[in-house]
């Protein structure tokens, strides 16, 4: 059995897409790119894809990862090109490698988030974001399934930042970015939690809804801020061991070479 990982993206319209929605839509393209599915035990067998921190429905993301489990062998790159023909333009697979290292979900430790706020001064949301900074703590308030939860956002934040934006809009207006890392920790704490924090500590109000995008998830350097790519092990494995019977087989298959001497054929 083959494990891939893979990376893949929420653009444009389809950041609105919920993650029930995604689910369904990679399950479609599977099948469409006739990828040969392990699939679960039971009387409602399921195929074998595991989802990792997926991010909220409305935000867009350049970093979304999943593993699936394979029947048979297939390379990495040829199944990413399928994958990404069969889903529509937006869910884009922009990554894949065979897992060769445990623990990917262990390896997502925090996300780099850009936020973009319209009609926002840069020095106001600058000086908002030192007011937060500066804040032991940042008690915030969110809604649950539950009823109203408050906690801190604050201690999630790793690193954040501000600066301007020369806006396309034909009425100038002001635009602000954020530059955002957060750590995945429990309550998890996301940018619109920033947001109410950045609302509390400092009034800042943005006149229409923020613009949200995940730039990247993965292994956390805590003295730099950096979140480094979490496929990464798995191309370092690939690179130091031996290649298998199994991946030597799909090679062959892939360029199309003739059976080796004493080889027969179905």
């Amino acid at each position: 059995m083959q494990r891939i990982r893979l990376r893949y993206t929420k653009r444009g319209r389809l950041r609105f897409t919920s993650h029930r929605d995604f689910q369904r839509a990679f399950e479609r393209a599977l099948r469409r790119a006739e990828v040969p599915m392990a699939y679960s035990a039971g009387f409602t067998p399921h195929p074998k894809v595991s989802y990792a921190n997926a991010a909220p429905t409305g935000t867009g993301s350049e970093a979304e990862y999943l593993e699936i489990q394979l029947a048979a062998h297939r390379d990495p790159e040829t199944l990413r090109a399928l994958l990404d023909e069969s889903l529509p333009d937006g869910l884009d697979v922009t990554d894949a490698v065979e897992a060769r290292t445990s623990g990917l979900a262990d390896r997502l430790q925090a996300s780099v988030w850009e936020i973009r706020l319209d009609g926002v001064e840069p020095q106001t949301a600058e000086r908002a974001v030192e007011a937060f900074l500066a804040a032991d703590e940042v008690q915030v308030e969110r809604r649950t399934k539950n009823g109203i939860r408050t906690f801190d956002a604050r201690a999630a934040v790793a690193r954040l930042e501000a600066a301007g934006h020369d806006s396309d809009r034909p009425d100038g207006k002001a635009c602000a970015i954020l530059r955002l890392v957060v750590r995945h920790l429990t309550p998890a704490v996301r940018p619109d939690d920033v947001l109410s924090g950045l609302r509390a500590t400092a009034d800042l109000a943005p006149p229409v809804p923020a613009a949200v995008t995940r730039l990247a998830q993965g292994l956390l350097d805590e003295e730099t801020g950096a979140v480094t790519d979490p496929l990464a092990p798995d191309r370092d494995a690939a690179t130091a061991a031996p290649p298998t019977a199994a991946g030597l087989s799909a090679a062959k298959a892939t360029s199309g070479a003739s059976p080796a001497a004493g080889e027969g054929t179905a």
